[in-house]
């Protein structure tokens, strides 16, 4: 009886810490965003890509606070985020957006750092890539063009990547127009860089591959692995396809830094062993930590 009632307690206290945990990283990385947008981006008449860009666009017409704009133009693309990706990304996206036009509507006026046109991009770009990426790793999002993306991705042979550029080409030339076209090239500067930024904070500066070795010396290998990089190694059984042979692959996981000792070991033990290396982009579970042993 005392156990029944002891799990969900527990269940209860994990789901508060990671709504709380996504809570922080939706309005840190509003905040973060805004410093970007607000000192570097927005006062120089640069742009980001997607709604952001056209809100910042809108704002600049009208006169009015872009945020006002990132609230309206997101609405009809979360009613359809909502039927089609689900509830928890409309909701963190719902979240940031809301976070993000508070901090741009009540927290003026900002400081300018600088009118350096290409200064101003690439920092700006990084600051407000930062944001979004702790955004992103919350589930959310601030860009309804990415909604559309990954809707026509399943309709389409473009994948989400290319649809958002394409989306971007024309929002980029409306800048061009709005303020003028020096503006709109640095904008893609800034575009280039909110990317590479976010892809870091997905990722973490820290890369992580996978490695899956076939070889006539799985146990010597295995062993040495496990004892220089401390690393643990999954055995997988398999068949060649021409002789029919059983044989053990060796899998493992390891950081950047570690490929070419990889690479060494298992040419220390067998010259003609087949490795494969490919990069991970999440690991979940497990005791691999990208810090060491």
């Amino acid at each position: 009886m005392e156990r029944a009632i002891t799990v969900p307690l527990r269940r209860a206290a994990r789901s508060w810490k990671s709504l709380a945990k996504k809570f922080l990283l939706l309005f840190l990385g509003a905040f973060v965003a805004s410093v970007g947008l607000e000192i570097f981006l927005v006062p120089n008449e640069i742009i980001d890509g997607g709604v952001v860009g056209l809100s910042i666009m809108a704002g600049a017409i009208t006169d009015n606070e872009y945020g006002i704009f990132l609230v309206l133009f997101n609405i009809p693309f979360l009613f359809l985020a909502y039927r089609q990706i689900g509830r928890d990304f409309v909701v963190s996206t719902a979240i940031a957006i809301l976070i993000l036009a508070i901090w741009t509507e009540y927290f003026e006026p900002v400081p300018q750092l600088t009118d350096d046109l290409f200064l101003a991009a690439i920092f700006g770009g990084i600051i407000d890539g930062s944001g979004v990426g702790l955004i992103m790793r919350a589930g959310g999002s601030l860009d309804g063009t990415e909604i559309v993306a990954i809707i026509a991705d399943k309709k389409s042979v473009f994948s989400v990547g290319e649809i958002v550029m394409f989306i971007n080409l024309f929002i980029f030339a409306a800048a061009g127009f709005i303020f003028d076209w020096e503006r709109a090239m640095y904008s893609v500067v800034a575009y280039f860089v909110i990317s590479k930024t976010i892809d870091a904070v997905l990722k973490g500066m820290d890369e992580s591959y996978s490695v899956m070795i076939v070889t006539q010396a799985p146990d010597e290998i295995g062993q040495a692995l496990m004892d220089e990089l401390g690393r643990g190694i999954t055995i997988l059984y398999g068949e060649g396809g021409y002789k029919k042979e059983q044989r053990k692959v060796l899998y493992a996981v390891v950081t950047r830094l570690e490929v070419q000792k990889v690479k060494e070991l298992v040419q220390e033990y067998d010259e003609t062993a087949f490795v494969t290396i490919n990069q991970v982009h999440d690991i979940v579970g497990g005791r691999f930590k990208k810090s060491g042993h």
